[in-house]
């Protein structure tokens, strides 16, 4: 049996920030449980910045079905998580389930991942203080405020925390959560 790793998600997920893991994890050979607000479908978005905008462009993107809600996430079944970008953790921040299931795994030293606006998820989870973290520029003052040093690099590795700036770093970003489970060598 397969184990089993977690992704967040929510509407107004970014597309690349969530699919590229959901299916790198699977062909390393884990089994992907999404997990939302409720067991239902997503909207994801695509997020880019067009050279003559001063903000991030927001377009409608692919759905995602979530299999499970975060009310359901028994933290012991799972090898670690991912917490996608986009606007989503804006509003999943607020979700007291899931902030307790990122809490349990981080505890529990299973790798937490998380990319771009994913910083928003794990700050509220008061798991950043003291630790060296990336995101997005424009997160940067989430990462900093929560008690964390912010870089600019397109992946850091702070203990079981792999945080990353956007979806330009999912190679490097997948092959650093990779090697914490344990699967460097199927990169």
């Amino acid at each position: 049996m397969a184990q089993k790793v977690l992704l967040i998600v929510g509407d107004g997920a970014e597309v690349l920030d969530t699919m590229y893991p959901y299916f790198r994890l699977q062909e390393a050979g884990f089994e992907v449980v999404v997990a939302g607000p409720e067991g239902r479908q997503y909207h994801m978005v695509i997020h880019e910045r067009p050279p003559d905008w001063d903000i991030t462009e927001e377009r409608p993107g692919y759905h995602i079905q979530a299999e499970i809600a975060f009310r359901d996430i028994v933290p012991e079944e799972y090898a670690g998580m991912v917490i996608t970008g986009g606007r989503a953790p804006e509003y999943l921040r607020y979700y007291p389930e899931l902030l307790e299931a990122v809490r349990a795994l981080f505890a529990a030293g299973k790798p937490i991942a998380a990319i771009c606006h994913g910083i928003e998820i794990v700050a509220a989870a008061g798991i950043i203080r003291g630790r060296k973290v990336t995101t997005v520029a424009k997160c940067r003052f989430d990462a900093e405020v929560c008690g964390a040093e912010y870089v600019d690099e397109p992946v850091v590795v702070s203990d079981n925390l792999i945080t990353a700036r956007t979806w330009h770093d999912n190679a490097p970003f997948m092959r650093a959560f990779l090697a914490a489970l344990g699967r460097g060598d199927s990169c």
